[in-house]
């Protein structure tokens, strides 16, 4: 197989969590994966050690999401390495909670930046990049449908997110790239469990049907599944990988 001959991915966010775990998850498949971070240079770097040693191939690249020319960055990095891209994973995302008489502006604007304005621009730089067949997936949340108080500006977030990736499914079909969305449960990462007690998470992880948290691993799972040929009928979807709690 030729440099060219092989799938390339893109994750934003994957020095950490959820996107190390799919980081890793791509490149178990024989997927290069270009490993993207805003402040983790370390944790990404070695993220992308742990690829190589094991036979993979990957670039660890810096870029600000919510920055207009983050995403861009990120699809010139991986052309000029590997060639194309095949693959978007739209997984860079942030969460600040607040009841909406209390949030102010630059909470706001900080949360659409990098939730909406990130994956916006992932899915344009994909929709003019990606190679035929590609696919793209982006992260939603399972709080869009649970409707909790505090959770508003995020909640609208990942909403648009959904909306888009319906939208945007039906406009690359002809092309035969598919466009997804994962709307994760409260998954064990640094993420969830910031400024949460024991009692609180024990609390959330026994509301589940399974009566645990999601992995990071669980998540990679099936975004690995959407990412693969296997997964070429599967478009416009919302996925809700949450162990069955809405």
């Amino acid at each position: 197989m030729s440099e060219h001959d092989q799938r390339v991915a893109i994750v934003t966010g994957a020095s950490r969590g959820i996107g190390a775990a799919v980081a890793r998850r791509l490149a178990k498949d024989g997927i290069a994966v270009v490993v993207n971070y805003g402040r983790g240079r370390e944790e990404a770097e070695t993220m992308v050690g742990q690829i190589e040693a094991a036979g993979g191939r990957a670039l660890a690249v810096q870029a600000d999401i919510g920055e207009p020319s983050g995403v861009r960055t990120l699809f010139e990095a991986a052309e000029q390495t590997f060639g194309n891209v095949n693959i978007l994973i739209n997984n860079a995302g942030m969460m600040r909670l607040g009841r909406l008489a209390e949030v102010d502006d630059a909470e706001f604007d900080v949360q659409v930046a990098l939730n909406l304005g990130g994956v916006f621009r992932g899915m344009r730089e994909g929709a003019r990049r990606l190679q035929e067949g590609g696919r793209i997936v982006s992260f939603s949340s399972s709080v869009v449908g649970l409707c909790q108080p505090a959770y508003g500006v995020y909640a609208a977030t990942k909403a648009a997110v959904e909306a888009m990736t319906h939208v945007l499914a039906k406009e690359l079909g002809g092309r035969g790239i598919t466009v997804n969305a994962v709307a994760p449960g409260p998954v064990e990462t640094e993420f969830f469990l910031a400024g949460k007690s024991e009692e609180q998470v024990r609390a959330v992880a026994e509301a589940n049907p399974f009566g645990r948290l999601g992995q990071p691993e669980d998540i990679a799972e099936v975004v690995a599944y959407l990412a693969s040929p296997e997964g070429r009928w599967i478009s416009g979807q919302v996925i809700r990988a949450n162990g069955g709690i809405v």
